[in-house]
């Protein structure tokens, strides 16, 4: 018998309706919010991304490890992909990229080394984050490419809530056990007439 996932936590966040009248940090950010509020509805980790370039959105993208088993398929990963297919380009210059956590050392390597522009991401994490948190690799001497950054403050507060509330509650789920299958069944006794 096939197990069936246990269904996500419910998520308590309302998407956010920003004005279309000011495509500023605050806006962008607030679009990366609402995909990471999809991925908490597909029980994957909260974090959404966008990229845009001259006020025009190239990429919506948030996680989709889990339900892709990639261990690539990251918010950032996703929303570089769209944003090259879009431009027809895998240079992303002029082009600036919201995520709602810090990049991981893989997604910061890849906004390097797709020429982005700039960064701006709402939470900095001190454990993973290499665009400031456990390091920078903007920071490095040799490296081609710099980005400007704007590290947290552009609805940091939101965005961390949200993911600590995610965690929260999926640790308080109950463990489901696993379904028993036919393998696991124990031989019939003599004595059930099985």
């Amino acid at each position: 018998m096939v197990q069936s996932a246990p269904e996500p936590p419910p998520c308590p966040f309302e998407k956010r309706f920003p004005s279309q009248l000011v495509r500023d940090d605050a806006f962008f950010m607030a679009l990366a919010y609402n995909q990471a509020i999809d991925a908490w509805r597909r029980d994957e980790v909260p974090i959404g991304c966008v990229i845009e370039r001259g006020g025009e959105i190239l990429a919506l993208a948030h996680n989709t490890v889990e339900s892709t088993r990639d261990p690539t398929a990251h918010a950032e990963m996703l929303a570089l992909t769209q944003a090259a297919a879009a431009l027809g380009d895998w240079r992303l210059e002029d082009c600036t990229l919201y995520v709602t956590k810090e990049p991981c050392p893989m997604c910061s390597g890849a906004t390097l080394m797709s020429r982005l522009k700039r960064v701006c991401y709402a939470v900095p994490d001190p454990k993973m984050g290499c665009l400031g948190g456990a390091t920078n690799l903007n920071d490095l001497a040799r490296v081609n490419h710099h980005l400007e950054l704007t590290a947290g403050g552009v609805l940091e507060d939101e965005c961390r809530t949200l993911l600590q509330a995610f965690f929260r509650l999926k640790r308080a789920a109950p463990a489901t056990a696993p379904e028993a299958t036919p393998e696991d069944a124990p031989p019939p006794s003599p004595r059930s007439g099985g």
